[in-house]
């Protein structure tokens, strides 16, 4: 009786597993009971397993054909007439000799045997369906709840109790999180790791900023709107390019909503990163030129060859184009596919020197740096003050007053 408790008790743990479905519970349960019969009479292609779904019920119905005594070849599959009418005096030869198998009589050592099969099939399977799942979803928003803070990694729980993980390096960096909080993310990696699903989320990926917008964005989900590309500096700065197959539909206007409502929901999100929205177009040189906004472009010049693109401007809108630690000129880069280079209009009459020309007095790593953030030329360093230049560098104050007291010199 103990034995049949056991495995009621049982059925009720596995057909609790929230990942799979009733109908392969029961499969693997009559595969179970299947083998444990094969073991002990060498076939179970006469006997029918019956296993009720609801309360886990198990019936073992075992056929046999009535041979005349002394005939029977395979007891197995055959029982001799007088055997038979030990059980049922009605029966002839012919007739198919039907009985019950109790489960206690495999024996208790058997049936333990069955239930440690059954826990180590199902919790395979188990696994085997979460990373299906996932696998299917890679790209897809998830929200689930944080469970425990790691120093460089996040462990957080869906609705159904599955482990996903977000490491430090899919977190914006101004990101905070404690236990118990809701959080968003898309599912980034899913891989196997000794036999266990590992779910790796992201709120940096390129693809969270897209479905928050198609979120926030009806005409996106309808597919109105089609977003073309995404590049993001995570927590800094995101641009996004959009196009309309409406021409009623203006797709910036659309993305950004009245006095900005719709924006501002995906700004807190992703802690105030700043997003531009521009126009897609197959015009490269307007779509570099949106690309760098909100900088004003003079003029621009392409080698489509190289896929780089000269842009001249304003000496005022040099430090929008390349915007803070450079973000701007290197997400529009990112965007657009070409390698842009920033050089300052000056007036006729001014003369300026280019920053090569004092490669005997400054060190070429330094005149790097500075032309790695748009500054080729002397007048375009003396623009910016000393605090600036090394917010905008890598350089060090001391660094910065020599290289300002050099180009100071050349205009004395």
């Amino acid at each position: 009786m103990s034995s049949n408790i056991n495995l009621i008790d049982s059925f009720q743990e596995f057909k609790d597993f929230k990942n799979i479905d009733r109908p392969t519970v029961i499969t693997v349960l009559e595969e179970v009971f299947r083998s444990m019969i094969r073991k002990r009479f060498g076939t179970d292609e006469n006997v029918d397993v019956i296993v009720n779904p609801d309360n886990g019920d198990l019936e073992i119905w075992r056929t046999r054909v009535v041979m005349e005594d002394g005939f029977s070849e395979d007891d197995d599959l055959e029982i001799e007439l007088e055997e038979a009418h030990k059980h049922d005096a009605d029966l002839e030869v012919g007739d198919d000799f039907i009985e019950q198998i109790t489960l206690e009589s495999f024996g208790r050592r058997a049936i333990l045997a069955a239930r440690q099969t059954l826990v180590s099939k199902i919790l395979e399977l188990e696994k085997d369906e979460v990373f299906k799942k996932y696998k299917d979803r890679e790209g897809e928003l998830v929200i689930g709840e944080v469970y425990q803070i790691w120093k460089k990694e996040i462990l957080v729980l869906d609705e159904d109790g599955n482990e996903l993980i977000l490491p430090k390096t899919e977190q914006i960096p101004a990101d905070y999180f404690k236990k118990g909080d809701s959080i968003r993310a898309v599912v980034h990696k899913v891989d196997m790791m000794n036999s266990n699903p590992k779910i790796i989320i992201s709120r940096t990926a390129p693809e969270f900023l897209q479905r928050l917008f198609e979120l926030e964005v009806p005409e996106i989900f309808d597919g109105l709107i089609t977003i073309k590309k995404i590049v993001r500096e995570p927590g800094e700065r995101a641009k996004v390019a959009v196009e309309s197959y409406d021409d009623r539909i203006d797709p910036v206007g659309a993305c950004v909503g009245m006095k900005g409502s719709r924006i501002h929901g995906i700004v807190r999100e992703l802690r105030n990163e700043n997003i531009d929205v521009i126009n897609f177009t197959t015009n490269h040189s307007l779509y570099i030129t949106r690309a760098l906004s909100p900088a004003r472009i003079t003029s621009i010049k392409i080698d489509e060859e190289n896929k780089t693109a000269a842009v001249y401007l304003k000496p005022d809108q040099v430090s929008l184009a390349i915007g803070r630690g450079g973000h701007n000129i290197k997400l529009a880069g990112k965007l657009t596919g070409y390698e842009i280079d920033v050089y300052r209009e000056n007036d006729e009459e001014e003369e300026d020197v280019d920053i090569e020309e004092f490669a005997d007095e400054i060190e070429s790593w330094i005149i790097d740096e500075l032309k790695r953030v748009g500054l080729d030329t002397a007048k375009s360093v003396l623009s910016l003050n000393e605090e600036e230049l090394v917010r905008r560098t890598d350089l060090e104050e001391d660094t910065i007053r020599e290289i300002l007291r050099i180009l100071q010199a050349e205009f004395e």
